[in-house]
């Protein structure tokens, strides 16, 4: 009895002074605090981290939160962010990357080896899945693509990219030399400001330029290796818990569900809804906004213009960029003669969603879906091979000055 009474003298004690009986302190890390929030930074082009800044990094952390979330019965909507920031994590970790410090704003050097350790995450989920196409086909151009932003970086170091400007100047020229300045006008923009605005680019602009494209890298990273790791850890269950979250439309899902068929059209069909997702939905926009950089000045039209010019993806039979719709022109002249111009360059931009749509869907996914099919093995061992020496043999921009010379000594210029 007397011990009954001293316990319920502590209670009161406790009671009137706020003191709490347990001894362990309260939480609020509970998963409600992380319901209802925004994906503020699902494309990578606000902070570093994850998708909302005001949520954790810690994989156990968010595998606990997430787990109570699912025991929870709240609607799965409520919980979105927290999901897919617990699935980012998973990939992040796996992948070797620390996402709390992945910061495009930080440049290339201090972010290059998390772009290779994304690739090569990339390119295993390809190796161990045989449909697991997109990620592996990202992860070979990664190397193509990461070679160039590496150096359009290194231009802004060392050489910049106004010495291109005399080799574009001599290409138009061929033409105006001929028929006059007012054809100045029918070269591709890029090219003409390369010609007679290079002057006017920074090394600042260069910067800046290169780490737009550090957050489109991120950006595609975050947005589909989720949902890959969603997949191959829980199968189409795990997908179906994104769409019912709504993080994803009834198209991804679908695609998924078509990978997962393992019917090789369907498989095919569904890689390319992701590679379309990746293009249009997640880097589109970010493309259009770089393309208008300094658009007054037609800076960010050059930029995208000598991508477009140095490009050239690692796969068997696939064209390099400038050579997808090379530049060529025929038309009447006011005296009423014909002009003729044909030189090898570019005549598109693949910042432009709908012309690197038609490359991507008529040479670069068939001619890999083929090397998927048909020679598997050579595939994985090509993909085996060390990332830093995919990466470090794909330096395109390198032989921008080449590429730029061969033109202006090929190009024909006819008057008849």
């Amino acid at each position: 009895m007397r011990t009954r009474l001293l316990g319920l003298a502590v209670a009161f004690v406790c009671a009137i002074s706020g003191l709490a009986l347990s001894s362990a302190p309260a939480t609020a890390s509970t998963f409600e605090r992380y319901l209802d929030l925004p994906l503020t930074n699902r494309f990578a082009d606000h902070d570093a981290g994850g998708v909302n800044k005001a949520l954790p990094t810690d994989l156990a952390q968010l595998t606990r939160l997430v787990g109570e979330a699912r025991a929870s019965g709240v609607a799965p909507q409520r919980y979105g962010a927290l999901l897919f920031q617990y699935r980012l994590v998973q990939a992040t970790s796996t992948a070797g990357i620390d996402l709390a410090t992945w910061d495009p704003d930080e440049g290339f050097h201090a972010m290059r080896g998390n772009m290779i350790k994304s690739y090569r995450y990339y390119e295993n989920f390809q190796i161990a899945h045989r449909n697991l196409q997109w990620s592996g086909m990202a992860g070979l151009v990664g190397a193509d693509f990461g070679g160039g932003i590496a150096d359009v970086v290194m231009m802004g170091d060392i050489y910049a990219i106004r010495g291109l400007q005399p080799l574009a100047a001599q290409i138009i020229e061929a033409t105006t030399s001929v028929a006059g300045k007012q054809f100045i006008g029918i070269f591709p923009k890029g090219l003409q400001t390369l010609a007679y605005g290079a002057d006017k680019i920074t090394p600042n602009d260069l910067q800046w330029f290169s780490k737009q494209i550090l957050v489109m890298q991120k950006a595609i990273f975050s947005d589909l290796m989720p949902l890959h790791v969603a997949f191959t850890r829980d199968g189409l269950k795990g997908v179906t818990e994104f769409y019912n979250a709504g993080l994803i439309d009834a198209g991804v899902l679908n695609a998924w569900r078509d990978i997962a068929s393992g019917n090789p059209k369907l498989v095919s069909q569904g890689n390319a809804t992701l590679l379309r997702r990746e293009q249009f939905n997640v880097v589109g926009w970010q493309f259009d906004n770089v393309r208008n950089y300094r658009k007054a000045d037609g800076v960010g039209a050059a930029l995208t213009y000598a991508m477009t010019l140095a490009g050239s993806p690692s796969i068997a039979g696939v064209p390099a960029l400038r050579n997808f719709i090379p530049f060529t022109y025929r038309a009447k002249m006011a005296d009423g003669r014909t002009l003729s111009v044909k030189t090898p360059i570019a005549n598109w931009d693949w910042s432009k969603f709908d012309l690197r749509w038609r490359y991507v869907t008529t040479e670069l996914l068939p001619r890999y879906q083929d090397w998927v099919n048909n020679r598997f093995g050579n595939l994985v061992a090509t993909m085996k091979v060390p990332y830093e020496t995919q990466f470090e043999s794909h330096r395109p921009v390198w032989n921008l000055h080449k590429i730029l010379a061969d033109a202006a000594s090929h190009t024909a210029v006819s008057v008849s």
